[in-house]
């Protein structure tokens, strides 16, 4: 997904990581497809409860609901993640993604399940 960690602000559980939206990812109405869109608000919501758990645990999503509330363009944009409620069986989380001038595209929150995060041998 082309990210590049920026923040993470431990006392919110919340992680900022920028991402560039090639224009491969852009359909025929001039917006970044928005399963791709789901695709950035997953990772900003599963990195913040990586970063939270000190990269121990990853979530893995039960469910996933997302909001397009402006179009998402081409180039850079601005994700953040937060975890709202951490459980030893549940974790409900939220993602945010804002253009650059700090404007708000998209939003989505997640129910998932705290699983070890997978290493790579």
């Amino acid at each position: 997904m082309g990210v590049k960690f920026e923040h993470f602000d431990r006392e919110r559980e919340e992680i900022t990581l920028r991402f560039h939206a090639p224009d491969c990812f852009i359909t025929p109405r001039g917006s970044v497809q928005g399963g791709l869109v789901a695709g950035f608000l997953d990772e900003v919501m599963g990195w913040a409860h990586v970063w939270a758990t000190e990269q121990v645990e990853a979530p893995l999503n039960l469910e996933i609901s997302m909001s397009l509330l402006k179009p998402v363009l081409a180039g850079p944009i601005v994700g953040k993640g937060r975890v709202v409620r951490r459980g030893r069986k549940v974790i409900f989380l939220e993602g945010e993604l804002f253009d650059e001038a700090g404007n708000l595209l998209a939003r989505s929150t997640s129910t998932a399940i705290p699983t070890p995060r997978p290493v790579k041998e």
